[in-house]
């Protein structure tokens, strides 16, 4: 972003759509230059032409940023007859003032020998805000990759403390209504009609109750708190299989030695692969049209196991761009969740072919048991 006021006069020494070429002699002399070159050191072309171009670009008699003739990288290349190229140079104009530029020298050789060399100078500053850009961008990008983790990670929390809450007190006050609801039954045997609508009052309960616990579940699943991921992920397949009703493989190979990720950071670890997977599954429910299904887990033993997590249909596919599309959000998300964790997501989808795709995801060091 430019910052303070801009100058609606171009400047005479303005970046040049073209490079400056020149020709040379054995002795270092200009015998041609383009309109751009001679524009690039601020002269007019007959200025240069005849004229010691080391002289023209470093002049001895200048402070700071000057060579010699020995040192001179364009003599250099003409001496030694060799391609010579130099990404930063400084080299200075006629009114004294000094510019960065990229050079590169290449010898005009005939029958062996030496006869001259091509010297093309281009604008280094122009590289140098090239490079400053993208330098910028990949700072911005690794901010928003952070935004992005610290996003996930302060939703998952909020998750899991409503999930708590809703389970604590919610779930406590439909057991007490239903403990009530059976004292209530047991003293209105002899009325037939209050006895019903106390059986039909109970049967709402007991659908509250599972709703409420499918809600907490959405929320954050107790079983990987309690049980691991690797008992998350083998439930989770086995809720969606027993949902879609497709027909499915499902293979699991946990290496011995290695245990579920524990403590803050793997418990993040977790519920970022927990998710991926959940997107994976959701993604051949809503847009495969699968007729199958396969899944396999398989982590790989000490001293740095690696989980690797598979999810292949037989439905649509799609065309590869459909998976890098900015819209598509869902595996945006799996992508970004799998890199903030050094993992790597691939998708494979050849149209009517259907898709598999594959969850790469280092363990933390710490995860392996003694």
């Amino acid at each position: 972003m430019q910052t303070g006021p801009v100058s609606s006069t171009p400047s005479p020494y303005a970046v040049q759509a073209a490079a400056g070429v020149f020709g040379i002699d054995l002795d270092g002399r200009c015998t041609f230059v383009n309109q751009a070159g001679a524009a690039m050191l601020g002269r007019r072309t007959e200025q240069v032409l005849g004229r010691d171009l080391h002289g023209l670009v470093h002049p001895e008699h200048l402070d700071g940023g000057t060579c010699s003739g020995a040192d001179c990288p364009i003599f250099n290349a003409l001496r030694r007859g060799l391609v010579w190229r130099v990404d930063s140079e400084r080299l200075w104009r006629a009114d004294g003032s000094a510019f960065d530029a990229e050079c590169s020298t290449n010898p005009i050789l005939d029958q062996g020998g030496v006869r001259g060399a091509v010297v093309i100078i281009g604008d280094g500053g122009e590289r140098q805000r090239a490079e400053e850009a993208l330098h910028q961008a990949r700072a911005e990008l690794a901010q928003l990759r952070r935004l992005s983790a610290y996003r996930d990670t302060t939703r998952e929390d909020e998750r899991r403390r409503i999930a708590h809450s809703i389970h604590d007190e919610l779930g406590s006050l439909l057991v007490a209504l239903k403990l009530d609801l059976n004292w209530l039954e047991k003293r209105v045997e002899d009325r037939p009609a209050l006895q019903d609508k106390c059986t039909a009052m109970g049967t709402l309960i007991d659908s509250a109750v599972d709703k409420l616990g499918r809600v907490v579940t959405d929320l954050h699943p107790s079983i990987l708190d309690h049980e691991g991921l690797w008992a998350a992920l083998e439930w989770q397949a086995q809720e969606f299989i027993e949902a879609s009703g497709l027909r499915h493989a499902v293979q699991v190979h946990v290496s011995a030695g290695v245990v579920p990720p524990r403590g803050e950071q793997g418990g993040r670890w977790a519920i970022a692969v927990f998710r991926i997977f959940q997107e994976m599954l959701n993604n051949v429910a809503r847009h495969a049209g699968a007729q199958s299904v396969g899944i396999r887990l398989y982590v790989d033993g000490p001293p740095q196991p690696v989980l690797h997590l598979e999810v292949r249909d037989d439905g649509a596919g799609a065309e590869r761009e459909a998976f890098t599309h900015p819209r598509s959000h869902g595996v945006t998300g799996m992508r970004e969740r799998a890199r903030h964790f050094g993992g790597d997501l691939m998708i494979d989808s050849v149209p009517g072919h259907g898709t598999l795709v594959r969850l790469t995801m280092p363990l933390p060091d710490e995860r392996v048991a003694p």
